[in-house]
């Protein structure tokens, strides 16, 4: 541990050479390339002749590689011991240091965007001193090992990532703990069994954290495990950072891709046993529509989108389904777990996108918990966060421990935190490992107590059920009701003042188009056509009220019969001629009730038979809810209303999970008598002040 602090504590004193010429929080762009390069140096140093003389005869990377015992090498003359030694063409040198690299390495330095900052250092001079600085550390694998070096840059990773900016692709060390505690629990006997091969994935994989501690939780209870971590970033550096730091531990960089993982997916066909993500809360996919529609279409429920998409406005569960399709379908399937903010718990009616990919996991019985976090954990943000945790084998067998087929836990964490000293960005709370500890234990107990509440998959889902009244108007040529006509979208668009104002002007000017002249023509024969319609019902005001509907289409028909009006303006006129009357006769269809679609309302009624089987159509598992609704209708709808029908054509299954309701705790009102006590004691307060001031 000691040597582990005096590493970071070194690197980190380099950073205060750049002072001045760079900001604190974009230290890391300079000193996080720097320590890779420094221990990729330090790696290569032995073989560093041998591979520099090959060169000379070969330039096929392999063979470089190969030659240098690494995935990657470095070709040309220089390393940081004899950069040092001419600091009058230091930048030059080291540009050339850099070129000297094998692709993977100058793939990761171009991500860093580091000849940029190269150029800066010298154009400050400081290159020379921060090369000879980096120099002075001693980073050769038979002082710092693999892990001991993957634990240095995590240090450096998140010291530099602690701030508003940075935090953007950080998740707090502590939450991921949880994530890794949650996911990993009751797996003692799977995680350290001889020989294991684990495979663990993050497709918004940030910098790298949480494969990081994934990783070191397997090995610390498994030195000998075999782990193969997979990750896709589309943020440039962030994606640099990862690929080093996976570099830097020995582990295969080629597993970590680059690229938007909606449209490029960097590990197609590939299935992970674990998978950890913290994608971007509410990230707009706009511009990914036509690609993820098109794969929905070509591919639906053999592709990774199948149960629905989201509102293009928030991606979060499309981030989901794609973690999702990595699952294993072995006899261990996979754990997963995913951070979101509120919104896929909730957003989305029956039959919505979300809805319907709700409706997916929890009638696939993917979904085995929830856990609420406290607020003002992330960098960047304060607001309320859950954990998912999903998984495909879900336990059935009392004596493998809690049996959760078909059920899901609820585990409000929000009250298990400590506050900060100080504030980092956002983050003004954190939790601690004695949290990490007590929320794992609830989690894992599985049993209901004050903040843990389970569930049947079928309690989060209901039933939309529309409910139709019947439409009953009166009729009456009046002048108020002539007035209503123009409401009505049919007739008011037969003429628009101020576009003929504006086309009358053009026409003026000599600078109107053929087609807006016809349209000028247009207007005006509506405005003539409105004329008459209007002058001729006025002619025929009456008082006389007329109940039903059939019996005034003829009146009116005989009135405005000249002018052979289209369907939809006649009905216009009909309907701005019209008045709600409870005594009126219903109107028809056919011989069908007319609904009256300003009394159409909807009833959400709870589900009341567990889902066995998903299935795209809902049609079969609402015929099996036909009990339920007739029932609750009959309770809760007709002894209020006269008249009523549903229309069963409507029905919707909808899910949501609404989470607060849930750990929803009473608070009694203050009596009045407090209230007013306390207003009493500020006015005499304010009364005192107010004597100070005016003496």
């Amino acid at each position: 541990m000691q040597k582990f602090n005096e590493k970071v504590n070194f690197i980190w004193k380099i950073a205060e050479l750049l002072r001045g010429p760079y900001k604190p929080e974009k230290y890391g762009d300079v000193i996080l390339p720097m320590a890779v390069l420094r221990r990729f140096d330090c790696l290569l140093e032995p073989t560093k002749d041998e591979v520099v003389k090959k060169a000379k005869s070969t330039d096929i990377e392999k063979i470089l590689n190969n030659t240098a015992g690494y995935d990657f090498s470095n070709k040309s003359r220089f390393g940081f011991n004899n950069l040092i030694n001419d600091p009058d063409n230091i930048k030059a040198n080291f540009e050339t240091y850099l070129q000297g690299f094998s692709a993977n390495i100058r793939e990761i330095m171009e991500n860093f965007e580091f000849e940029k900052e190269v150029r800066k250092l010298d154009d400050n001079n400081l290159l020379f001193l921060v090369v000879k600085e980096f120099n002075q550390i001693d980073l050769h694998p038979e002082i710092v090992s693999n892990q001991e070096m993957g634990y240095i840059f995590e240090e450096l990773i998140r010291r530099f990532s602690e701030n508003a900016e940075a935090g953007d692709h950080y998740t707090p060390r502590e939450v991921i703990e949880l994530m890794t505690n949650v996911i990993f629990n009751n797996l003692e006997d799977e995680l350290t069994k001889k020989g294991s091969i684990f495979t663990i994935g993050d497709f918004a994989a940030g910098t790298g954290g949480m494969l990081s501690v994934a990783t070191n939780y397997i090995k610390e209870m498994n030195p000998d495990a075999q782990v193969e971590v997979f990750g896709q970033e589309l943020n440039p550096q962030s994606y640099a950072i990862c690929k080093s730091d996976i570099l830097i531990k020995g582990q295969k960089s080629k597993n970590i891709v680059q690229g938007n993982s909606f449209t490029q997916d960097g590990h197609r066909n590939l299935n992970m046993r674990f998978a950890l993500m913290n994608p971007p809360f509410g990230v707009d996919w706009k511009k990914d529509k036509d690609f993820i529609k098109k794969e929905v279409k070509e591919l639906g429920f053999d592709g990774r989108f199948g149960a629905g998409t989201p509102r293009t406005s928030d991606g979060s569960l499309l981030f989901l389904q794609h973690m999702l399709s990595k699952m294993n379908t072995d006899e261990k399937g996979s754990r997963m777990a995913i951070i979101f903010n509120g919104s896929p718990l909730f957003t989305g009616d029956a039959g919505s996108g979300e809805s319907e990919i709700r409706r997916w996991i929890l009638e696939n019985d993917l979904l085995e918990g929830i856990i609420a976090l406290p607020t003002d954990l992330f960098y960047n943000t304060g607001i309320a966060t859950y954990i998912w945790i999903l998984t495909n084998r879900k336990n059935d067998n009392i004596l493998n421990g809690p049996v959760r087929k078909g059920k899901i836990q609820l585990v409000d964490a929000t009250s298990f935190f400590h506050k900060m000293r100080k504030s980092l960005g956002s983050k003004r709370n954190e939790i601690s490992k004695a949290d990490i500890k007590e929320i794992t234990r609830i989690y894992g107990a599985f049993e209901e107590n004050e903040y843990s509440k389970i569930f049947d998959n079928k309690d989060f889902g209901y039933l939309k059920v529309t409910i139709e009244r019947p439409l009953q108007l009166n009729f009456k040529i009046s002048e108020d009701r002539i007035e209503n006509i123009y409401g009505e979208n049919a007739f008011s668009k037969l003429y628009d003042e101020e576009k003929v104002k504006d086309l009358v002007l053009k026409k003026e000017k000599k600078t109107i188009k053929k087609k807006e002249l016809t349209k000028l023509e247009k207007l005006n024969e509506g405005k003539r056509l409105q004329d008459n319609i209007i002058n001729t019902l006025k002619e025929n005001i009456s008082d006389k009220v007329y109940k039903n509907r059939e019996e005034f289409k003829r009146v009116l028909e005989d009135i405005l019969g000249e002018y052979s009006l289209k369907k939809s303006l006649f009905k216009a006129v009909l309907m701005g001629l019209s008045e709600r009357d409870e005594d009126a006769d219903y109107c028809y269809k056919g011989k069908k009730k007319e609904a009256d679609t300003n009394l159409r309302d909807t009833e959400t009624i709870p589900l009341s038979i567990d889902v066995e089987e998903y299935y795209v159509d809902t049609t079969k598992h609402i015929k099996k809810e036909k009990k339920n609704i007739l029932e609750y209708v009959d309770r809760e709808v007709s002894p209020h209303v006269k008249e009523f029908w549903i229309d069963h054509k409507k029905t919707k299954i909808g899910y949501e999970i609404p989470f607060t309701r849930y750990f929803y705790k009473y608070e009694e009102l203050r009596s009045f008598k407090e209230i007013m006590g306390e207003i009493e004691e500020l006015e005499k307060e304010i009364q005192v002040e107010i004597k100070k001031v005016l003496g």
